[in-house]
């Protein structure tokens, strides 16, 4: 995770337990950015480090970097320097964060979009890479989770009150070529589009607001949290239970761009 307004504090175990799609999705990302041996590469928001991992694996020189103590904790447990020499993780945010020598690549999987301040992290980025260096990013973009966002503004009292809560940034595809753009970077290429995410169970969809919305029911007692979760899945039911599981309205925007 990079960093939000609001700096939840993470469950690693049910992160690693139930939410493992989040970085499975970002397996295929992986291709993209196409590591090479020798090269310096920044994860950016690594989480517990399973991209960071296959990353170093094929040879290049990886700092992981996340703002949560846990996450990084749970990131050298699964992956300590001992066995993982070409591994380092590092606690620090994405709209501050820096390296000890510039880097061939910025790679970063569902992460930017906890950040409020866009322009801050994607200055962060250029900062760290060298010229010519590419960054490589996916996150949630325009519209990602509307009717989880239409649900929890219907339950906890409007639309304008749970955006006004809410820890997440989803930015178009102009808005962000602007920011790249102002920060110095070429646009390689940018696309916006559905990821329909499954969770099984019929408690998914309290799990994944337990998990990454836990801003928007931290003023209430233990009881009424319970409650205002189970309110907000009945009211999502109709729209995102489907065949026994739930699938979560995500939408990706994938961006690869080069620093001028």
């Amino acid at each position: 995770m990079a960093r939000s307004n609001t700096n939840p504090v993470w469950n690693v175990a049910l992160y690693e337990a139930s939410h493992s799609y989040v970085w499975k999705f970002g397996e295929d990302l992986l291709t993209v950015l196409n590591p090479q041996p020798g090269e310096r590469i920044v994860d950016l928001g690594c989480g517990s480090g399973q991209l960071t991992e296959r990353i170093a694996a094929a040879g290049a020189i990886v700092t992981g970097i996340d703002y949560s103590p846990d996450m990084i904790a749970q990131a050298r447990i699964n992956y300590p320097a001992a066995r993982y020499p070409n591994l380092d993780f590092r606690l620090a945010e994405a709209t501050t964060f820096s390296v000890d020598s510039a880097a061939d690549a910025v790679f970063s999987n569902a992460a930017l979009h906890w950040v409020k301040d866009q322009n801050a992290a994607i200055a962060a980025i250029g900062r760290a890479l060298r010229p010519g260096g590419r960054f490589v990013a996916e996150l949630g973009g325009k519209g990602n989770i509307g009717t989880i966002m239409e649900s929890l503004g219907a339950i906890l009292g409007g639309a304008e009150a749970a955006e006004e809560k809410s820890p997440w940034h989803f930015p178009s595809i102009s808005q962000y070529a602007t920011l790249l753009e102002g920060n110095g970077f070429t646009l390689v290429s940018a696309v916006l589009f559905d990821r329909p995410t499954p969770v099984e169970g019929a408690a998914g969809m309290e799990d994944w607001l337990e998990m990454f919305g836990g801003v928007f029911f931290a003023e209430m007692a233990a009881p009424e949290k319970d409650q205002r979760r189970k309110a907000v899945a009945e009211h999502l039911k109709p729209k995102l239970y489907q065949d026994s599981k739930w699938v979560l309205d995500y939408r990706r925007l994938r961006v690869v761009a080069r620093k001028n």
